[in-house]
């Protein structure tokens, strides 16, 4: 059969009006972030350095070399880097005399370069000696070694005390030809005074970021301790033996680091220590990628990088570094990801504008992020970190862009056009083709089928549904009622009673031991069904139906290209406690919302309640399928598959019953869930070019439905699980700590699923506000159910089938408590959270930003505890008013005439 998709030339004309706006949002969104990274660029006017510098810390390991692993640096190796320093400084410190380091004055002569000899100290008494005497071999043998400084931070670091440090000095300046030193913080001189007595001079670390001292502060906080320290020591010389900045890493309370920080505190403080008469050494001439030990700012203290590339300008304006690449990255993603405008249906200037914004948001993040190694050295942590983040948030921030849009459709947009009316009349869709209707052998209004499966269910509950198909005030039906693998007489004999009682449109069909789940008993319906039934009507056993469902809907069918037509579920118990009422406002989200949105490029969810399929259709997409437990969706898209057009009313049709306790609301969506990605794994070879007759935009639909519900729900999970294994590494470790770019998008598209839940409700379902906020919660509550189910999904190809408790008569208990696991994972991230701000002394930004993220993960798992609680309260209440049984309806007044006095048709399928 032909292709039965089709667009009307009304909308295809209204697409080509909208071009102009769509290309004019377009163009403002480039203009707009463009305009934003102009406002937020640094571009910072200091001091220029004019000649030389007076000292640079030297130490020459690459991105590939660490002293603490042994690596011996070669002469060649020195003297390359020894060539890089050499036009910007007059000398160098050094921090060992081992290692191939002893080969560095000998190299800086050559280069004319002064050496502050460095010999390291620590609890290896064997290395020291060989540091000591290999430092007083230096001072001896070349000329350009004029101080030796023993010891680097020695008693900081627990080392040494300040009398072992000064029985050390005492020794080698006995034996040294140079002046002798030991370079500590400016604190610890002023707490060890003893140790100025053992040096020629004193050489003080005053490096203000360690003390959280704000950047524009940085520099006159050094000099005033440079004053404090000549004031303290009278006499004595004061050498800053370490000033510095980092250009890379978190904050430590009110510091900032950064390229430009740096740039500006660096140029400003040569030119203050100039005009004071400040002899200094800055830290340092490379980056060290292997200082981990130093938390994350360890790697960047360098005025050149790794690759020996100068930072930043000693003269003129000072520019953010890659700023051009990275903000020319963003302009060009951000407007190619906003092109999909142009692919919108029929849309405002305003809905276009705020889909290419957020475009333009994802790709100013997305640069951002992708370039985050081009300013950082990852090292194995933080690469893990950035790996996942990429892996985790790069889809949360694409769905994040469909949930905008579609925010944008609902506000903004123009509305639906393909939603049926309240009231259908078949002349409305159009002339049908002369001859079309015959060739399908249909009539106007074609006989429909009604099939209703039942499993367990309560006889009560179903005869109510069956009394409601009774009153139907459409003459051309007939009604299969099959209850499969249901021993208990209970259950059955009352259904054939009724059945027998309403009359000749009654089927009664009871198969035992049947195969193949609900899909099976479907098929068995089938096999009873009249022949000249052209549409089968599907019927949860809970469901009362409208008088006018089939007389509205059946019509619609006199179009030979419709295949099915689909109304919403809905519910009539929502009223018993507030427990109900929130499960029923979030079932009415999807129908009023995503249902009406995929409607409108004709790839609607269909659901195996209040739908009404072609005979036809139904065949030749194969019948009832058992290879998933979501039969009816997986039908569904069969037949759109196969060309055929679908419908959608919001109109309510029909009410069934609500899940009878909140374990069963989260069986049910752990099935829809698990057969949603059974019928992904089953359809998506389906989706490439030519293998389908499904519509670019269909596939589109379905792929990001799929993404949307069951990827959001188990990327967030899997992304809350490791930010909670990384919790110990960040409070204890110190390192690795997940940066903003990788955390903060956590914030931002819970934010954005909020907006788009409270909004939508509002707009399309017409909520209290409290209603919409308990549907949020509601909705949050089945994540961890979602993630699970997909999971399973991964490694178990089917699942069975578990029914949903429905108006069952059970006894109103509390019984286990259904959020145990939540519970425990909301518990753990809250404490996570708790754990990093009470250990975060430093006050890291990232790491409060880090508590933050945890807190919003929590959020979800934190709803089912909610949703359990409420549940139980529920059930207090209910218990109070009821404690017999649930009550399922009020009782449906059946006209006489809808009964008739024959007999139902009673019947047993062949094996």
């Amino acid at each position: 059969m032909g292709s039965r998709s089709f667009l009307p030339m009304s909308i295809v004309r209204a697409a080509r009006r909208a071009v102009p706006g769509v290309l004019a949002a377009v163009v403002v969104a480039a203009l707009a972030h463009a305009a934003v990274w102009l406002v937020n660029e640094q571009q910072v006017h200091a001091p220029d350095v004019s000649g030389k510098l007076e000292s640079l810390s030297f130490a020459p390991y690459n991105a590939a070399e660490n002293p603490e692993k042994g690596d011996i640096i070669s002469p060649q190796r020195l003297r390359e880097d020894m060539e890089v320093v050499a036009p910007y400084t007059k000398s160098i410190r050094t921090y060992a005399a081992t290692g191939g380091l002893e080969k560095i004055p000998e190299i800086a002569n050559q280069y004319g370069i002064k050496v502050m000899q460095g010999i390291w100290i620590s609890n290896d008494e064997k290395r020291n000696e060989i540091e000591i005497k290999n430092g007083l071999d230096l001072a001896r043998r070349y000329p350009n070694v004029t101080s030796l400084v023993v010891g680097n931070e020695s008693v900081l670091r627990g080392e040494k005390t300040a009398k072992e440090l000064g029985e050390i000095l005492r020794k080698v300046r006995a034996e040294s030809p140079v002046p002798v030193t030991t370079g500590e913080i400016w604190s610890t001189w002023l707490e060890h005074p003893e140790l100025a007595a053992n040096v020629d001079f004193i050489a003080a670390h005053i490096l203000s970021y360690w003390e959280g001292v704000p950047r524009e502060q940085a520099v006159q906080t050094a000099v005033d301790v440079y004053d404090r320290m000549r004031a303290a020591f009278p006499g004595k010389h004061i050498v800053v033996a370490e000033f510095g900045w980092p250009s890379g890493g978190y904050n430590m309370k009110g510091a900032e680091p950064g390229p430009v920080a740096q740039a500006e505190i660096l140029r400003d403080f040569v030119n203050r220590a100039r005009d004071h008469g400040m002899d200094y050494n800055i830290v340092e001439a490379f980056d060290q990628v292997w200082k981990t030990n130093e938390g994350s700012v360890g790697a960047y203290w360098g005025l050149f990088n790794a690759d020996r590339k100068l930072k930043f300008d000693l003269a003129g304006a000072i520019r953010e570094p890659n700023k051009e690449r990275i903000v020319g990255a963003a302009l060009l993603v951000g407007t190619l990801l906003s092109l999909i405008a142009f692919a919108l249906r029929r849309p405002t200037f305003w809905h276009a504008l705020m889909v290419a914004g957020a475009a333009q948001a994802v790709g100013a993040w997305l640069a951002v992020t992708i370039a985050h190694p081009l300013s950082h050295y990852l090292v194995v942590g933080s690469a893990v970190m950035w790996v996942a983040g990429l892996i985790l948030l790069v889809p949360l921030a694409l769905l994040s862009l469909a949930r905008i849009e579609e925010i944008a459709a609902i506000a903004l947009g123009r509305g639906p056009t393909r939603l049926l009316p309240e009231r259908i009349e078949p002349e409305a869709f159009g002339p049908v083709p002369e001859g079309s209707l015959e060739a399908l052998g249909l009539t106007e209004r074609p006989k429909v089928s009604i099939h209703i499966p039942a499993y367990r269910e309560p006889p009560e509950m179903l005869k109510q549904t069956l009394d409601s198909v009774a009153a139907l005030n459409y003459p051309n039906f007939e009604c299969v009622v099959i209850i499969n693998n249901t021993p208990d007489p209970a259950f059955v004999k009352p259904i054939e009673e009724h059945c027998k009682r309403l009359g000749s449109h009654f089927k009664f069909v009871n198969v035992e031991k049947l195969e193949g789940f609900k899909a099976g008993a479907l098929r068995v319906a089938l096999q009873h069904t009249a022949p000249d039934a052209e549409v089968i009507g599907l019927l949860d056993a809970d469901y009362v139906v409208s008088p006018d469902w089939l007389s509205d809907l059946a019509p619609l069918f006199s179009d030979p290209r419709v295949g099915l037509v689909q109304a919403p579920q809905d519910h009539r118990d929502g009223h018993r406690s507030i427990f109900h009422a929130i499960m029923n406002a979030e079932y009415a989200g999807f129908f009023d919302i995503g249902m009406v949105e995929r409607n409108e490029i004709n790839a609607i969810v269909v659901h195996g309640t209040m739908c009404l399929i072609r005979r036809l259709a139904l065949e030749e997409a194969g019948g009832w399928s058992s290879d998933t437990i979501t039969e009816d969706t997986d039908l569904g898209l069969s037949i759109l598959e196969q060309g055929w057009t679908a419908h959608y009313t919001r109109r309510r049709y029909g009410h069934g019953m609500l899940p009878d306790d909140y374990r069963s609301f989260k069986t049910q969506r752990h099935r829809w869930a698990y057969g949603g990605f059974q019928i992904a794994k089953k359809h998506w070879r389906r989706f490439a070019p030519g293998g389908t007759r499904l519509t670019l935009g269909q596939r589109a639909q379905f792929m990001m439905g799929w993404i949307n519900w069951m990827g959001a729900e188990a990327l967030g999970v899997a992304a809350a699980i490791l930010n909670l294994l990384w919790v110990p590494v960040v409070a204890f470790g110190g390192i690795a700590l997940p940066d903003s770019v990788l955390t903060l998008p956590v914030v931002v598209v819970f934010l954005i699923n909020i907006i788009h839940f409270a909004l939508l409700y509002r707009l399309r379902v017409k909520l209290p506000f409290r209603h919409c906020m308990g549907a949020g919660v509601a909705a949050m509550s089945l994540q961890f159910t979602i993630a699970r189910a997909v999971a399973l999904g991964l490694f178990k190809d089917s699942l069975p089938f578990l029914r949903t408790d429905k108006g069952s008569g059970k006894k109103r208990t509390a019984g286990a408590f259904p959020a145990k696991w939540e519970a425990i994972l909301g518990s753990l991230l809250l404490l996570g959270a708790v754990l990093l701000a009470a250990t975060n002394k430093d006050e890291v930004r990232e790491i409060y930003v880090f508590a933050i993220v945890l807190v919003v993960q929590s959020l979800p798992f934190m709803a089912t505890v909610v949703m359990a609680f409420i549940e139980r309260r529920a059930i207090a209440a209910l218990a109070a008013a009821d404690s017999d049984t649930e009550t399922v309806a009020e009782p449906i007044a059946v006209p006489a005439s809808a009964l008739t006095p024959a007999g139902a048709v009673s019947a047993t399928p062949s094996a």
